[in-house]
């Protein structure tokens, strides 16, 4: 099967707050947009922005191995390179910084990754798995 990108779209509370988040923090590409929304390129997958008026966005977290994580939650899977780089723009911002765990340590799908709040309360994870192949491995 050949490779794809996703597209997701979301609803937001500030078209400015949103690109500027994902293209001055995280250092996406901001796409088409108007003032009722925004594309945004994220590693080659097309996230649209949509304003919409107040909305109740809850979700409750699980745990998995000694962490517990957001259960909804979206994401990216990047190279090791990427992540570090990532990792580092963000140390000089005024973010809570985030956690780089480690999980399945000496197991298939070790990776490591972390989560970082966007501006409209969505968790957005990024991802590096140690071995590639592991992505979808399941023994």
């Amino acid at each position: 099967m050949e490779k794809a990108s996703f597209h997701l779209s979301l609803p937001c509370r500030s078209i400015s707050a949103t690109r500027a988040f994902y293209v001055d923090i995280l250092g996406a590409k901001a796409g088409r947009q108007s003032s009722q929304w925004v594309d945004i390129d994220l590693y080659g997958n097309q996230i649209t922005f949509t304003k919409t008026g107040p909305f109740n966005f809850q979700y409750q977290s699980y745990k998995f191995e000694d962490s517990v994580l957001p259960a909804f939650h979206f994401g990216v899977l990047v190279s090791g390179p990427e992540l570090e780089e990532l990792l580092h723009r963000l140390e000089g911002l005024s973010l809570e910084l985030p956690v780089n765990t480690l999980f399945l340590q000496d197991k298939p799908g070790a990776h490591r990754s972390f989560f970082v709040e966007d501006p409209n309360g969505f968790m957005v994870e990024f991802k590096n798995f140690l071995n590639p192949g592991d992505v979808f491995r399941t023994e």
